[in-house]
């Protein structure tokens, strides 16, 4: 089924002409004039109830005033506030961090990959604490305009360094642990940097209110590490209960040079190179 857009009762053309197709997309564009402004008016999406995508609307209640409103199946419509309040953006962008980070499949995977890769608990806690100081970090400097870099080729690097890990996870065996493994906080720090720059790419396509960026920064990040914590606690308890009903399995896929171990590596190696490939030729 398609979906629409219906804007407040007050605009003058309230919803959108024929789609054209550009070549790439399907796009819509119109003016229309709504005396009194949009606050207070409802913006909603006929259809939308009936899909299983998400719609992001970024509307400005004045030329420094613009704030983003995420509508789903279960919520197809908002009424636009007159200022969006503290708690508002808060709860915006908190959900859009979660729904962006569980959407990430390159992100999850590379948190999947160093959980495989380190067997020592407080080396894991250190590896993954060091992963969020250094996306937050990046994030925070590429939103504010401190340091940027372009889109494509981080995407691509970040494909690259899930291809590392894989690599570590092929090389390891018993005897010796690989530098990765004794200091896992070094190589999750560094590429942690970089999918910094990937996070702050999808949230300058989302856009920043102008007068609350600190605070929708920093939702937006609360949002990232809390389905990063999510994605964790499910693989955790998800190893916990084949440990206890098919223990076998998971000695398969921690034993060096086992066949289990050596088909998930290549399996996480093989998606990461397709992604890399296929990111570079879309330069």
């Amino acid at each position: 089924m398609a979906i629409g857009t219906d804007l407040p009762e007050n605009c003058d053309r309230r919803s959108a002409p024929d789609p054209e197709f550009d070549g790439t997309a399907w796009v819509v564009q119109w003016v229309t004039v709504c005396p009194g402004g949009l606050a207070g008016g409802i913006v909603a999406i006929p259809g939308l109830d009936a899909t299983q995508t998400d719609v992001l609307v970024r509307f400005e209640l004045a030329a420094d005033k613009s704030a983003t409103q995420r509508l789903t199946p279960g919520l197809p419509s908002f009424v636009i506030p007159a200022d969006p309040g503290f708690f508002e953006i808060l709860r915006s962008y908190f959900a859009l961090g979660v729904d962006h980070i569980l959407e990430g499949l390159d992100h999850l995977l590379f948190v999947f990959a160093l959980l495989l890769l380190i067997r020592e608990k407080w080396k894991l806690v250190g590896a993954v604490t060091a992963f969020t100081i250094a996306h937050s970090i990046t994030m925070a400097i590429s939103t504010l305009g401190i340091v940027t870099l372009p889109g494509p080729p981080v995407e691509a690097v970040i494909a690259l360094s899930i291809m590392f890990l894989a690599s570590e996870l092929l090389q390891r065996n018993n005897d010796e642990d690989r530098l990765t493994e004794k200091f896992p906080w070094i190589v999750s720090f560094s590429f942690g940097l970089l999918h910094g720059f990937g996070f702050a790419g999808a949230l300058a396509e989302i856009g920043l209110p102008d007068d609350d960026v600190p605070l929708a920064l920093l939702s937006f990040n609360l949002g990232v590490e809390a389905g990063q914590l999510l994605f964790i606690a499910c693989i955790l308890v998800t190893a916990a209960l084949l440990k206890m009903f098919m223990p076998a399995l998971i000695r398969a896929m921690r034993t060096p040079g086992h066949i289990g171990s050596t088909s998930v590596a290549y399996g996480i190696g093989g998606l990461s190179a397709f992604w890399f490939v296929e990111r570079i030729a879309g330069f």
